[in-house]
Formats: C-alpha cells, sequence, structure tokens
C-alpha cells in the first residue's frame, strides 16, 4: 500500500544527511542500495504478521555508494512480508489501522525533520 501525500514524494536532499535522519526513525538501508538507488526499512512485527515501511530514493547527482549523492525520495509504501517469498504490497493485504497509524506518524517525523534540509530544483 502507497502512503499518498506525505510531502516525501520529490523531495530532494542530501544522501549523508538522509541517511542520519532516516536512522533516528528506525530505517535502515541494510544492503539494500547501489550506486544510483536506495531503499529504506522499518520493520514492524505484530500481532498480524510482519511488515516492512519502506521509503524508496534515487541519486540525481552524485553516487550513493561514496556517500556524495543527493537523493530525490519517492512515494513509501507498507508491505506485508511472507516467508520465504518476501514482500507483498498489493491491495489484496490487510493492514491493520494501528500499524498504518504509526507509519504515517512516522513518515511526518521525517517529512518534519528533512524539510529543513531540503534541496529545491
Amino acid at each position: 500500500m502507497y502512503f499518498e501525500n506525505t510531502g516525501l514524494e520529490n523531495i530532494q536532499v542530501d544522501f549523508t544527511l538522509l541517511d542520519d535522519i532516516m536512522s533516528r526513525h528506525g530505517l535502515t538501508k541494510e544492503g539494500q542500495w547501489d550506486y544510483e538507488r536506495v531503499t529504506y526499512d522499518r520493520k514492524f512485527i505484530v500481532r498480524e504478521g510482519t511488515y516492512y515501511l519502506r521509503v524508496f530514493g534515487y541519486a540525481i547527482t552524485g553516487d550513493i555508494d561514496a556517500g556524495d549523492a543527493v537523493v530525490k525520495l519517492m512515494k513509501p509504501v507498507v508491505g506485508k512480508h511472507y516467508y520465504p517469498h518476501g514482500v507483498e504490497y498489493g491491495e489484496d493485504e490487510h493492514f491493520p489501522e494501528h500499524l498504518i497509524k504509526s507509519c504515517v506518524e512516522v513518515l511526518k517525523a521525517i517529512k518534519t525533520e528533512i524539510a529543513a534540509f531540503e534541496i529545491k530544483a
């Protein structure tokens, strides 16, 4: 399920700063990055299952691996993990209301912090 109108989509921000902000809010990139793209995850284990809040971004200048990128963020998404197949984001998935509320709160907090450092195109 994609989160609409979070204010995060299309924000441009320095990668090093983004990495720090995401970390403070429990989102990690683990091995999900390359030279041009990055994915931040926050894992939620709740009664209904295991879910991941994901924020995707890609470098519009510089290199993520070198740490000198300016990253443009995309729509955040939440998906349910199914072992051993992976994470499903589909319309057929049920996402508990308390989970969605928690995700929205995290995304709002991230937006508030990033807003002060947004790079205007």
